[in-house]
């Protein structure tokens, strides 16, 4: 059965203690936190406050996703912010090894990220030192778009890659999931879906978050 990572992206900021609450107690194992700078992707979201000031009313893994140019520079903050796991972008970095460094160096754990149109082999260096690899199953920046079915080869090919070398990283997914694009996602190796507007959208986020985890059963 895959891990539910709700993205408060699609969140209700006024009332957002509410809402993480909400899927804590329906079951989700981590929530997905967006961090955009306006530079890396059109969008703005949220700096390490907005992670310092969530990690004491929840228990779930804050899985901090960075679509930021140059995440080097602000890492420290985000460590000390509370983030359980700090994910960069291969795209957005001349340094990956450096920036996974400072990750593990900080104690928390290391993710590494890959847009649709960057292949898996731009990240092999990397993946004996990752946590966590995210596949973009769609183009960063925005929620509530389409899935790209495309990104399924990666996942698989990603999950070859564990098998073949004894490693330990989550796969984790993002981008267009609900309880049918999961599926040949979760098939391929994915262990962890984040969903936003699909869980934030419905009138019964813990509903939406179980019928992911019930087609991968």
């Amino acid at each position: 059965m895959i891990k539910v990572a709700p993205s408060i992206l699609s969140a209700d900021y006024v009332n957002l203690q509410k809402d993480i609450e909400k899927v804590e107690q329906a079951g989700a194992e981590f929530l997905h936190i967006d961090v955009m700078d306006g530079t890396f992707v059109p969008s703005i979201s949220y700096g390490p406050g907005f992670v310092k000031a969530i990690r004491p009313i929840s228990k779930m893994v804050l899985d901090v996703h960075l679509m930021v140019q140059n995440p080097e520079h602000i890492l420290p903050d985000f460590i000390e912010a509370g983030a359980d796991i700090i994910g960069v972008q291969v795209e957005a970095t001349q340094h990956i090894h450096r920036a996974l460094q400072i990750i593990k160096n900080g104690g928390v754990k290391a993710e590494v990220v890959i847009n649709p149109g960057t292949p898996v082999e731009a990240i092999k260096p990397v993946l004996h030192m990752v946590d966590q690899v995210l596949v973009m199953t769609v183009n960063p920046g925005f929620g509530g778009q389409k899935f790209l079915p495309e990104t399924v080869a990666k996942i698989a090919e990603l999950n070859e890659l564990k098998q073949a070398n004894g490693y330990d990283f989550d796969i984790e997914i993002d981008g267009g999931v609900n309880a049918e694009t999961v599926v040949p996602c979760y098939e391929a190796g994915a262990t962890v879906a984040v969903a936003g507007s699909y869980v934030y959208g419905a009138a019964d986020p813990a509903e939406r978050i179980n019928a992911i985890k019930a087609a991968t059963k």
